[in-house]
């Protein structure tokens, strides 16, 4: 009887849990959907915007880094390593991804930003031998479909092509890489420590960017100090922790296809706060591209839950 009890207790306890993981889910994807237009509005450039958004995020989150560490054991030389150098590829996304938003707007680049699950894919293919269902090449097919009508009206304007769309596809390709190696990394490293060591890293890659390029580092109106915080505190801190939260009690495979979702909340909130428009042949080309990226990411899943696919799939802050 006491058995009973405390079974149809745990049975409750799991019913109250998903609103409260769906809120989570809702209102990340909601904070990461402003995230480009932060970048829009800052007056910087890409990389500084980046760097300060890596290290006010870093400083949030130093003191429950801290208090974690206190309570665990010493983290792996490894998995320091990997954490490292997946913040280095997620420091190079943002770099591209940001430096897009500044010469095209905050659309295109978010849309091919979110492009990653392809390289995910492929690269998990090549590197780890993970097979690749039938779903993925069509996935992979129809997004590129949809890739290819975004350039046609791109090039019907004249023959050009839209810098800030190319840096989001470069940036797709970097945080493919962050995924990749993430994945490998958090078989040794706790969610936060690996989290936190991954935004430092980043930072430590963004400021040599910058150095390299000779930004400056000051200079900029109060505004853009402001927005640099709270892109650190809303984007890298807040944001990422819903969804991070979500992803304790809903499954991956609703997750992630959610997340696809912001590039399409990104182009909504950039109408009335930036006042920009797409033509016909974005707004088909960035369907298509979204279907493709969904139909991956489902039949990766699929594939996982029948135990043939290892590989965590992930969208763009």
């Amino acid at each position: 009887m006491k058995l009973c009890s405390v079974t149809i207790a745990a049975m409750h306890k799991q019913k109250q849990v998903p609103w409260k993981a769906y809120l989570a889910l809702g209102s990340g994807l909601l904070l990461l959907g402003f995230s480009a237009i932060f970048v829009s509005l800052a007056n910087a450039p890409g990389t500084i915007v980046g760097f300060y958004r890596m290290t006010f995020g870093a400083l949030i989150l130093l003191v429950p880094f801290l208090l974690q560490r206190r309570k665990f054991p010493a983290l792996p030389k490894k998995g320091i390593a990997l954490a490292l150098l997946a913040g280095a590829f997620f420091g190079a996304d943002v770099s591209a991804w940001a430096s897009g938003i500044t010469l095209s707007g905050p659309t295109l680049p978010t849309l091919f930003a979110n492009t990653n699950p392809l390289w995910v894919g492929l690269g998990a293919w090549l590197l780890f031998k993970e097979q690749l269902g039938k779903g993925f090449w069509i996935g992979l097919a129809l997004a590129l479909s949809g890739a290819a009508l975004i350039l046609g009206a791109d090039f019907s304007n004249g023959l050009r092509l839209d810098p800030g769309m190319m840096l989001g596809l470069l940036a797709s390709v970097f945080y493919g890489a962050y995924f990749l190696v993430a994945q490998r990394g958090r078989e040794l490293v706790q969610a936060l420590s690996f989290f936190w060591l991954s935004t430092f890293g980043s930072a430590l890659t963004l400021l040599v960017v910058n150095l390299i390029l000779r930004v400056p580092f000051s200079g900029y109106p109060a505004e853009s100090w402001v927005n640099f915080f709270a892109q650190g505190l809303v984007i890298q801190s807040v944001g990422w922790y819903l969804i991070s939260y979500a992803q304790g009690y809903l499954p991956a495979s609703l997750v992630s296809p959610t997340l696809l979702g912001q590039p399409v909340l990104t182009a909504i909130l950039a109408g009335p706060i930036l006042g920009e428009s797409l033509r016909s042949g974005y707004l088909i080309g960035g369907g298509a591209v979204l279907l493709g990226i969904f139909i991956v990411h489902r039949s990766r899943f699929s594939e996982k839950e029948n135990g043939e696919v290892g590989t965590a799939l992930g969208d763009k802050q």
